[in-house]
């Protein structure tokens, strides 16, 4: 458990530490975008993996709560959208991605899942945890899901001051018909659904991974779905 708790603590410390210091913008001054782009990128794989496999390794006999069938249903339920979510997000353009940051004052770049929220991507994790912290009640699982959790949603609201720093008024026009709260714009009449612009590809593509997940569950998570 000492060691998960380092895991954590290094995940959520590289993550929202670091973008929200001023060790950032020093440590870019001085590697470079790209180089420091990729570093980041390597020390955040690290403290994954680190953070995977101290999971996988924590003791399990502290329990809050016990899995009931309907807790497995709720995650099941809640997946799908996570997915949908993740592969949107993923696929398509989004200004508020690190070298898309020119799209921000086009107002045609508000399309799609961006409709939805402006982070689909983040929000994808977060609903992954969430959707899991209702049939894990381990303490060490729990531990796992809050540090991804905290790094999602921490994540969206950091990425929100950074762009409306480098942005401006630009970032504002966009702010004002996106949220960051899936589907908040849309029920405050800032924006509309329009599901045909998510691509039947993308959706075909997300039930599929969504699917192949369920079917291999107790082999990618080494833990069975028992309903």
């Amino acid at each position: 458990m000492t060691e998960l708790l380092i895991a954590a603590v290094l995940w959520v410390a590289t993550h929202l530490g670091l973008s929200s210091s001023r060790l950032r913008p020093w440590l870019v001054a001085r590697l470079g975008e790209s180089a420091y782009l990729g570093a980041y990128s390597l020390v955040a794989v690290a403290t994954l993996v680190f953070l995977i496999l101290a999971w996988a390794d924590a003791p399990r006999q502290h329990w809050l709560w016990y899995p009931a069938p309907w807790q497995t249903w709720f995650a099941l339920i809640v997946m799908p959208f996570a997915f949908l979510l993740l592969v949107t997000g993923l696929l398509g353009p989004n200004p508020t991605s690190v070298g898309q940051e020119a799209r921000i004052g086009d107002p045609a770049a508000v399309r799609g899942v961006l409709r939805i929220t402006r982070h689909p991507v983040q929000w994808a994790f977060l609903l992954w945890a969430v959707a899991h912290v209702v049939p894990n009640g381990d303490i060490a699982t729990l531990v796992f899901l809050a540090a991804i959790a905290l790094v999602a949603g921490g994540g969206t609201l950091l990425i929100d001051r950074k762009k409306a720093q480098q942005a401006g008024a630009a970032w504002q026009s966009f702010r004002a018909v996106t949220s960051n709260l899936p589907f908040a714009a849309i029920l405050a009449g800032r924006n509309r659904l329009a599901l045909g612009e998510l691509g039947i590809g993308k959706m075909l593509l997300a039930l599929l991974l969504y699917v192949v997940v369920i079917a291999s569950h107790r082999w990618v998570a080494g833990v069975p779905i028992a309903l």
